[in-house]
């Protein structure tokens, strides 16, 4: 599974985010929440949803555990920040360097994913993890549950330093 690079401006997301950890996972409490008011968004550029996470990486050091908190997001990107709906916000996304993967299967599947991203195929890289957002796009082939659900992982990346 070889991902492939993009180097991406910034942009701008609007939608709903909570607190959790994956001990504590509160995913399905976020969707449910932002999917009945996911239309009342303007300025839309387009049908994908984008789940994103923020870590906190001054405290964690490489350290990620279980009970680790970090804020996942539930948006859309838009071309402007007007006319926000209550219970929304807005939220900026900085540009970078994304190795993106293309995952097909359920959530409770992705641990093997994973592990092959972060132990596998990073490491034999010539890049390492940046501090920025992750972050999934859920586009028309997105079956939420479903096996043969299709998404993209994107994992913020930059070269490797010495």
């Amino acid at each position: 599974m070889e991902p492939r690079i993009e180097d991406i401006a910034s942009k701008k997301l609007v939608g709903k985010h909570l607190q959790m950890s994956l001990s504590n996972d509160r995913t399905f409490d976020l969707w449910r929440s932002f999917m009945p008011e996911r239309k009342k968004i303007k300025h839309s550029l387009g049908p994908d949803l984008i789940c994103m996470q923020v870590y906190d990486y001054s405290t964690r050091q490489n350290n990620f555990i279980p009970d680790s908190l970090f804020e996942k997001w539930a948006v859309v990107e838009v071309s402007e920040f007007k006319e926000i709906p209550d219970g929304m916000e807005t939220y900026n996304l900085p540009g970078g360097l994304y190795a993106v993967f293309n995952y097909k299967g359920t959530p409770d599947m992705f641990a093997g994913t994973a592990q092959y991203i972060f132990g596998t195929w990073l490491p034999q890289s010539e890049y390492e993890l940046d501090t920025r957002e992750h972050f999934e796009v859920l586009g028309e082939k997105y079956r939420n549950n479903d096996p043969d659900s299709e998404e993209e992982i994107w994992v913020p990346i930059k070269i490797k330093q010495g």
